[in-house]
Parts: structure tokens; sequence; C-alpha cells
């Protein structure tokens, strides 16, 4: 009988030999082990044109399968409400088994249902109602579907005749796809009389009826990508009028005001830009879309979900590696220890054999100290005078040779002295002389001041470069004068010395003379000590630099 009806159905040819052959008898019982699945897909559903009522297949389907899972418990909508939920959920469900229909979806079915019953989505209602609806679940079977719209829980407020109408007008939307529908007048080819219609635009045809309830229909107007469609002006007392132009004929409709007649133009307009393109409609392309969506974000998060145990594996690894290497350095650092305590040990053992050892030796080398500091007097006392002596000759010769070069030193230095005073009566001279220019440039004329400025500047640089070089004069001057002092202090000591000795010398070996310098002119005494020249040469200097000076005034 089942296999009969839905041949029936679907308009394909009933085979019983087929049937019988598939499901022969055997020991077992009177249904065949084979199941009824294979038989369904070679045999009928295989045989499908698509040249079927869907909705009468659908109808079908609902009866075998509602009475056993439509809920007992009143609902605020007919069965023939809860039909079109069923049908609609089978539209919308993911594809596979057991059905349902993810929160997404929900979410969308209610969206429609409330725009189509006039009332405001509540978003807030639904966010709580999804949250609930994760924790326990993926989704909802179609019978939960039925009784979630069924108690009104998202349709508050509203009569069962506006639910009712709402999801005939989402059924018509999704699964009969039904763009637009609504009562207009049409102009007929043969009397040119307007007759009301109720039209049907659906994504490839306009089926118009005599009246809404669709038993009556009048005729089709096919779509495809060469039709259009365009306003008319109002004309024979009508409004509202757009033409439909199509390959055999043109239709021309009177909508019932402005915006209904725009709302079917754009409507229609769209359905032919779609048939162009090649398009599905826009509820079913949505759907596909929405689905990619889930399918895309489905496949991030198990790749996320596949990175986050790549992570965790790899930090279970890195742990267990940590733990490893502690427990080696745990390990390490016991031997190690143990080690220590070991070396410690023999260090100090160690220690005690060398201080044993080391208080043996410093006994006897005690004892031989004090034989070689007896035989070190004996022989100390007899070289005692033979050092003596020697000493005595090398110290005499020493003081003979400093007092000779502390006298060649003193020369040196006088007559670096000298020269040092002489270039520093130069640089005076020649810087009272620029100094005198300087002056005498600055009581030019105005014509000629900014070359003798700019002269000046070279002049001041030069200045400026014989100061340094007399301040290195004088640096120089001063290190020579310091060398004079330590000649100086090296000749007294010299001269000390060979006092001293010229005196030991008499005592020991008998009268000695020795060679002494003659007498010189005394010396001048100046700030920095004994001066390098005589007062005549001083009075001879001084005589040249007042002429020199009265010359420059």
């Amino acid at each position: 009988v089942l296999s009969h009806n839905l041949c029936t159905v679907l308009n394909v040819p009933h085979d019983p030999v087929a049937l019988e052959e598939h499901f022969r008898d055997d020991d077992e019982g009177p249904v065949s082990n084979q199941g009824y699945m294979p038989y369904l897909n070679k045999f009928i559903l295989e045989k499908v044109q698509g040249n079927f009522d869907k909705v009468e297949f659908n109808r079908m389907c609902w009866t075998l399968c509602a009475k056993k899972n439509l809920s007992k418990s009143p609902l605020l909508i007919s069965d023939e409400d809860a039909f079109k939920v069923w049908v609609i959920f089978n539209f919308l469900s993911e594809d596979k088994y057991p059905l349902i229909i993810v929160p997404e979806e929900i979410e969308y079915l209610l969206k429609k249902l409330t725009e189509a019953m006039g009332a405001g989505w509540q978003q807030e209602q639904f966010d709580h109602y999804k949250i609930a609806l994760n924790t326990s679940r993926e989704g909802l079977s179609a019978w939960e579907l039925i009784d979630l719209i069924g108690s009104g829980q998202f349709s508050k407020g509203m009569d069962r005749q506006t639910v009712s109408m709402a999801i005939n007008e989402v059924f018509n939307e999704l699964i009969l796809d039904v763009l637009k529908q609504g009562y207009m007048l049409k102009k007929g080819h043969k009397r040119k009389n307007w007759t009301e219609r109720w039209f049907v635009l659906k994504p490839n045809i306009i089926s118009y009826y005599v009246s809404e309830d669709l038993k009556d229909k009048k005729g089709d107007i096919i779509l495809d990508g060469n039709c259009c469609v365009e306003a008319l002006p109002d004309k024979d007392g009508k409004k509202c009028l757009f033409l439909i132009k199509c390959l055999d004929k043109s239709f021309e409709i009177s909508a019932s005001d402005k915006k209904k007649k725009q709302e079917w133009i754009q409507a229609i307009q769209s359905t032919v830009n779609l048939l162009r393109v090649g398009s599905p409609p826009p509820h079913k392309e949505a759907r596909q879309k929405r689905k990619e969506l889930r399918r895309k974000l489905l496949a991030e998060q198990e790749e996320l979900e596949r990175q986050m145990k790549e992570l965790q594996t790899a930090n279970e690894n890195k742990q267990k590696e940590l733990e490893n290497v502690r427990k080696q350095l745990e390990a390490a650092a016991a031997r190690a220890a143990e080690e220590e305590k070991k070396r410690l040990q023999t260090q100090v053992e160690l220690q005690d054999r060398f201080s044993l050892e080391l208080e043996r030796e410093k006994m006897v080398r005690q004892k031989m100290e004090e034989q070689v500091a007896q035989k070190s007097s004996e022989l100390e006392q007899y070289l005692q005078r033979v050092r003596e002596l020697e000493e005595m000759y090398k110290q005499l010769q020493e003081a003979l040779e400093d007092e000779k070069q502390a006298r060649q030193d003193e020369e040196t230095v006088r007559k670096l002295q000298a020269r040092l005073l002489e270039e520093e009566s130069a640089k005076r001279a020649e810087l009272e002389k620029w100094h005198l220019q300087q002056q005498q440039a600055i009581q030019m004329t105005e014509a000629e001041k900014q070359e003798l400025e700019n002269q000046r500047v070279i002049k001041e640089r030069a200045l400026q470069v014989a100061m340094q070089q007399l301040e290195q004069l004088e640096l120089e001057r001063k290190e020579a004068l310091e060398q004079y002092e330590e000649v100086k202090k090296k000749l007294e000591t010299a001269a000390n010395n060979t006092k001293s000795w010229k005196d030991k010398v008499a005592h020991h070996e008998g009268l000695i003379r020795l060679i002494e310098p003659g007498c010189k002119n005394p010396h001048l005494i100046t700030n920095w000590g004994p001066a390098a020249f005589t007062e005549a040469e001083l009075q001879q200097r001084q005589k040249s630099w007042k002429g020199k000076k009265a010359t420059s005034e």
C-alpha cells in the first residue's frame, strides 16, 4: 500500500512484480532482511521526473508520521498550520539524519513569522531561549518546532487567525515559491474589458485566478529573460497601470494604488533579472548562503579545536620534558652534593697530612738556619772590612761624576733660560708693535674701516697665537727653572758627598786633595731662584727694552 501510494503521488508507474521479487518470503518471516530503503531508492525515487505535486507528496508523508509524533497537548495553531510548519522545517533543516533545525534557522523563521504578523521582533527574548537551547542540544526536531510555534511563546498578543495567516504567508514564500500575490485588474485580449483577478508571482511564472482560494485558474504569464515590465500613463479611467511584455503577448494590469504598482513592478523586474543570470529564488539563495556560512564557521571551529588540541598536546609534551629535566637536575644535584662531600673529606685529610709535614720541615729548617747564621756571622766579620774599603772607593768616584754632570747640567739650563728670555722679549716687542698698529688702524677713515677691521681680526688671531706661544715659552721657562733647581740640588748633594768623603779619605788614607771648581762671579737671585745671567747682562737687557719702548711710543 505504501509503495503504491508513493508511486501514485510521484507519478511513477507501479511494478508489483518487482515489489514481490524484492520482498520475497523466506524462513525468517514475511519481510525480507534486505530492508525497504534499497527498494525505495531503486524502483521509486530513481524514476521520479519532477512532474509531481510536492504539496501532495508532503501531505502524504505528514499523514504517515503526524499521528505518531505530533504532541497531544493543545496548540494555538490548527493541524493544517502544523503541517505547513512541518514542511517549512523540512526545507530549513540540515542535510543529515536525524533532521534538526539549528538556532540560526529558527531565528530566521521566527523573524519571518513576526514580520508577517506585523509585530516587533524580540531579540533579547530569543537570545535567552538560544542560550538555554545551546546548553542542552544542537537544534530542534520538527515536532519540537511545532510545539514552539504552537505554544505562542514568540507570538504573545496575537490571535489564532493572525498566526495562521503569517504561517500561510511564510509557507507560500518558502515552499510554494510565491514571491508576491494580490488582487489587481487585468485587461482582456479579446473583449478589452477589465476584470479583477488574484495574481500569484513565482520565479518563472505569473498565474492569475478568479479568487484567492486558487480553485479557478484563468491563465499564466510565462516569464523568461526576454520579458520586461514598464509603467504606463493613466488612460480609459484606469490608474496605476503597468505593462508586462513577453515574446508572444503583452499584458496591461492596473494596481489598486501607486505603492502596489511600484511593488509589483520591482518584484517582476527582480524575477526577470534572476532568470537572466540563472540565479535561484532569493529565499533559496539566502538559505544556501546561510548553510555555506555555517559550514565555513564549523570548519573554522573544527580547525581551531584541532589547533587547540595540538597546542595542548605540545604543552603536555613540554611539561613532561620539563619534568624529566627537573628530575635529571635533581639527580645531578644529588650526585654533585655527594661528590662535594667526598672532596671536602679528602681535602681535610690532605690538609692534616700537609700540616704535619710542614711542622717537620719547619723544625729542620730552623736548625739549619741556626747553623747558617753562626757561619754567616763569622764570614760577615771577615768581609766587612773589605766591603767598607771597596764601597768607600766606589762612592768617591760616583761623587766626582755627579759633581761633573751637575755642572754640565747647570750650564745647559743657563743657556736654555737665556734663549727663552730672548724669545720672550722678542715676542713682547712684536705684541707691542701689533698693539700700535691696531691703534693706528682705529684712527683710519670710515671708508677703509671694513677692510682694516678684517685685517684687525687677522692680526688679533695672530696675536692670540703669539700669546699662546708666549704662554708656551713661559711654561718651558718654568720647566727649565725646575730642571735648574733639580740640577742645583744634585750639585749640592754631590758637593756634600765630596766634602764628607774627602774627610773620610783623609782619615783613612792620608793626605788627599780634591780638585774643586774655580770661583765665579756672584749670582743674581730672582723670584724663581738663582738667575742664569750676571748683573752686567741684566743692565744691558734693561737698556735694550727701554729703547724699544721709547721707539714704539
